[in-house]
């Protein structure tokens, strides 16, 4: 999570319903966790496979795939960008979280997701490919319309489709990813 400069963490507490856990979708986006857990008590979990990033200042907790988490969140496998590069699925909304493993421009309301640029990829052709395979898994898995990233606009109401198509197309790169 972050806080907005513009309104600060005590927006939060003003809302309806107060911030009760931070589950991280991978390691990198522990970000502003800490406000969040002291002015609100919130545990932060994190991918298991990503636990060697944080000390024990940290006080992050550790969550498997499989694992059902806070809200009813379940932790999803996907793994190929980094091993802890997860998702999260919530049924009850027809949710699909991913991390890092596909992007979106965030000013353009009308771009498409895709894959982060090669430098940040170990193997690019083989991540590529590996990605492809796990989204088409995942698409055969969980039931969801919408779409959200860690790293650009959601895809509300045609985040399923939008994967299926990227899918389908043997995927691409986002423009102004990362």
């Amino acid at each position: 999570p972050l806080v907005p400069d513009d309104v600060g963490v005590d927006w939060f507490a003003q809302r309806p319903t107060k911030p009760t856990a931070i589950v991280l979708s991978n390691r990198h986006h522990h970000r502003h966790s800490d406000r969040f857990r002291e002015r609100f008590g919130c545990p932060v979990l994190a991918p298991a496979a990503g636990m060697h990033e944080f000390d024990s200042a940290a006080r992050v907790s550790a969550y498997e795939p499989g694992d059902t988490l806070p809200g009813g969140l379940l932790a999803v496998e996907v793994g190929v960008l980094a091993p802890d590069d997860g998702g999260l699925y919530l049924e009850d909304a027809r949710a699909l979280w991913l991390a890092d493993a596909v992007v979106r421009n965030m000013a353009d309301p009308d771009s498409r997701i895709g894959f982060v640029i090669d430098p940040l990829m170990d193997d690019p052709p083989e991540t590529k490919r590996r990605s492809l395979e796990r989204f088409q898994e995942l698409l055969d898995t969980y039931d969801f319309e919408h779409l959200l990233l860690a790293h650009g606009r959601p895809l509300v109401g045609n985040g399923r489709a939008e994967l299926e198509d990227f899918v389908a197309s043997g995927g691409r790169t986002a423009p102004d990813a990362l």
